[in-house]
């Protein structure tokens, strides 16, 4: 098997936007002799294009980043190449955000409270082919799928949004424009308003008015 060659080690990349924090992936990874670590990545976007680029075995996806979260890049990436196995790294055990990261195709989901133990064994599982979830997250899905939670969850159009999504609709309720979102959020316009496309068509909705009024009953914001 490829992973126990060594002259094959199991190249990884690595997304999440704080420096010390993948610094902190790379030494935990490349204390195991089967792995090497061929990029890093702070920002979704980056993430899609080195994968491109370097065609990594396995890409350590951090949920949350900026312009993109790794959902969304795990998508994109995952429909340019689908060899790439990906795991999703999370602070969140929310059922729909596991369900998303499976949906889309990624392979794992890792809470960082874990990492230190469980990393290495997920992304070399991942490697021989194999899905990984954090033990927490195992009996959430469990759990959600005995009390049929999961099912509900699913009919619930604003559990598909993204966190980044979910951020716009917020801002976009608090009545800020578009250059304001951009700016709170470190992102560009267009990002915004790509974000915001997206967020009312999953919602069904079509005018701005709609857009708050949702976030109003949703409890998102109070209104005025």
């Amino acid at each position: 098997m490829a992973t126990h060659d060594s002259e094959k080690k199991i190249r990884v990349l690595l997304a999440d936007d704080h420096t010390l924090v993948r610094q902190g992936f790379r030494r935990i990874l490349e204390d195991d002799p089967r792995i090497v670590v061929v990029g890093e990545a702070s920002t979704g976007l980056r993430a899609m294009e080195l994968c491109k680029e370097l065609k990594p075995d396995v890409a350590v996806l951090d949920l949350a980043m900026p312009e993109i979260g790794g959902i969304e890049a795990a998508s994109e990436i995952l429909k340019a190449n689908p060899d790439i196995k990906i795991l999703i790294l999370s602070m969140y055990s929310n059922e729909a955000y596991v369900r998303k990261a499976f949906e889309i195709g990624a392979k794992g989901y890792m809470l960082k409270d874990a990492i230190e133990l469980d990393l290495t064994r997920a992304v070399v599982s991942l490697a021989e082919g194999k899905a990984y979830m954090s033990p927490g997250i195992s009996n959430l899905v469990i759990e959600g799928l005995k009390s049929g939670s999961l099912q509900d969850a699913s009919q619930d159009p604003y559990e598909r949004l993204s966190l980044r999504e979910k951020e716009v609709l917020q801002l976009i309720a608090q009545g800020k424009s578009n250059k304001e979102v951009a700016a709170l959020l470190n992102i560009s316009v267009n990002t915004v308003a790509v974000h915001r496309a997206r967020v009312m068509e999953t919602l069904g909705i079509h005018r701005t008015a709609e857009l708050v009024l949702y976030a109003v009953k949703k409890g998102l914001v109070h209104p005025q």
